[in-house]
């Protein structure tokens, strides 16, 4: 949605892969582009010194990582938008967090923060 929009470097100030199946260049220099499986990708990711993995993309992306992801956080809004769109699409496979942190703005707004509850 960026790229068409212009946009080739949404996050500048961090190392950004995007995982496509139909874009085989960057469109910057700054932007990996790989076909690489996500949890895969997502394992290696883990192994390298940093400070953490912010996935930013849809709910079938997402559905792939869950079994990855330490973290959960949502933001909400005071907003009905229609039928509203998943956080996961995947199959039925419940994966638990603990409530690790929240916040809510003057406006409304919440942010909650999760992490994976040990098994």
């Amino acid at each position: 949605m960026g790229l068409s929009g212009g946009l080739t470097s949404p996050y500048a100030h961090l190392r950004q892969i995007v995982l496509s199946r139909s874009l085989t260049t960057s469109p910057d220099p700054a932007v990996e582009v790989t076909a690489e499986d996500p949890a895969t990708l997502m394992r290696k990711l883990k192994q390298e010194d940093g400070l953490g993995i912010w996935l930013c993309g849809g709910a079938d992306l997402a559905g792939q990582l869950l079994p990855e992801i330490d973290e959960l956080i949502v933001k909400q809004y005071p907003l009905v938008a229609g039928t509203g769109i998943p956080l996961f699409r995947a199959d039925f496979s419940p994966r638990a967090f603990r409530l690790a942190d929240s916040h809510v703005f003057e406006g409304g707004n919440l942010i909650v923060t999760y992490t994976k509850a040990s098994d």
